[in-house]
């Protein structure tokens, strides 16, 4: 019995060094295609965006003397040169709906997003006369696409420029009055969607954005400011911002939820998968000892090739289908090859009951604990609660001091 084991451990410790090779590669291929991967999503839909409020000024030409040094002589030149007056930006009313929209490249999935952007300002000349103002908007994003983008003062569409990656646009502003800018674009990006009030601490008065989401699983990066309320709508929420005269040198940022990743989720359930090969040999050598029942270590050799199969299908199956039918399908392959095989060795009985039952539980039901989070240690330690306690009732009224565990030879025939 001690040298069987032994034997039977001897491949178990091959099976988990085969284990971690092969959650190795997977970890290999999804960091070393991952970067890559995100640098083309983001090339071909568009990168993270952080949104700036406009900025509105006039500029004078103003002229004043400049002492320079020639030949140890110090002389004066007068200069012309212009001065940028920026108007002060008097409250912000805006509206995003956020739509997420997942894209899948390799062995990972992308949070990649579409916005619908509506923005109210309203700006004050403080001057002293009638100024052909500019409003400049810097684009959230370089590598992305803004579609149906416009400006509208007071209520009316002004002609846009491009400059560097500021959209420009200009209009006469009275003494005294105030504009009213109205920005409006579609655009998409990836991963987070930032709006920031400016570097350092800002002051912004009179603010309030209106953010829809189609998601639920909503989250905000470190260091953003939480939204004041918000309320389920449908399957996401409609979140709001509301601020009177807020100083802060926080911004808003929403990070969209992340998508199941098939590649670091089946180098996981490789790398856990000797756990699942302990107990599964724990049951078959503690069922076959009670039962008499012949196993040879070459027995727990298939066996163990069978576990094996599940993970190196996984392993290359997720690139071309749902994770979820991989694992189904995957499951299903790794069963069938225990039970078919267990079946000619110790009878079918055996082999669908007790093989295939405790297949199904340490192999698909431990690989299926890894896509709830915070459920994956828990589900074990109550997997290896229950077998401890079937393995203690099963157990209790044997007197190992008689036990020989000398197995006998059971015909296939007579088992079924």
């Amino acid at each position: 019995m001690l040298r069987r084991v032994l034997a039977v451990g001897f491949i178990f410790l091959c099976t988990a060094v085969a284990w971690g090779v092969l959650s190795a590669t997977i970890f290999s291929r999804t960091e070393g295609s991952g970067s890559g991967l995100r640098e083309k999503v983001a090339g071909s839909w568009g990168s993270e965006q952080e949104a700036t409020p406009p900025v509105a000024e006039y500029y004078r030409t103003e002229t004043h003397k400049v002492t320079k040094k020639l030949d140890d002589k110090e002389i004066q030149e007068t200069v012309q040169e212009q001065v940028a007056y920026p108007l002060p930006l008097d409250s912000n009313h805006l509206t995003a709906g956020i739509d997420l929209d997942y894209r899948q490249k390799g062995l990972m999935w992308y949070s990649t997003y579409k916005i619908a952007f509506t923005g109210d300002y309203v700006f004050r000349n403080t001057g002293d006369q009638a100024e052909p103002v500019t409003f400049r908007l810097h684009l959230p994003a370089t590598r992305s696409i803004y579609d149906g983008l416009q400006f509208t003062l007071n209520g009316s569409p002004i002609p846009t420029t491009n400059k560097g990656e500021s959209v420009l646009g200009t209009g006469v502003l009275d003494k005294g009055a105030v504009a009213r800018l109205g920005v409006v674009y579609r655009s998409q990006g990836l991963g987070t969607w930032t709006y920031s009030f400016g570097e350092g601490v800002a002051q912004v008065k009179d603010f309030s954005l209106k953010m829809h989401t189609n998601f639920e699983d909503i989250d905000f990066s470190n260091n953003a400011l939480s939204p004041t309320s918000k309320q389920r709508a449908g399957e996401g929420w409609d979140l709001a911002w509301n601020y009177t005269d807020l100083v802060s040198g926080y911004h808003i940022a929403m990070v969209m939820p992340e998508k199941l990743q098939p590649g670091p989720l089946a180098g996981a359930i490789s790398l856990f998968a000797p756990v699942s090969l302990f107990f599964f040999f724990f049951v078959m050598l503690l069922v076959t000892a009670i039962r008499k029942i012949d196993l040879h270590p070459m027995n727990y050799f298939f066996l163990a090739a069978a576990f094996f199969t599940f993970h190196l299908l996984l392993a290359y199956l997720v690139d071309h289908i749902s994770i979820h039918w991989a694992v189904a399908i995957c499951s299903l392959v790794s069963v069938f090859l225990v039970v078919s095989y267990l079946r000619l060795v110790a009878g079918l009985r055996f082999a669908a009951l007790v093989a295939g039952g405790a297949q199904l539980v340490y192999l698909v039901l431990f690989s299926y604990a890894f896509f709830f989070k915070g459920c994956t240690g828990l589900t074990v330690t109550i997997g290896a609660i229950v077998t401890l306690f079937v393995a203690m009732q099963l157990t209790g009224r044997i007197k190992w001091s008689e036990q020989s565990f000398a197995p006998a030879r059971i015909s296939p025939m007579n088992s079924i």
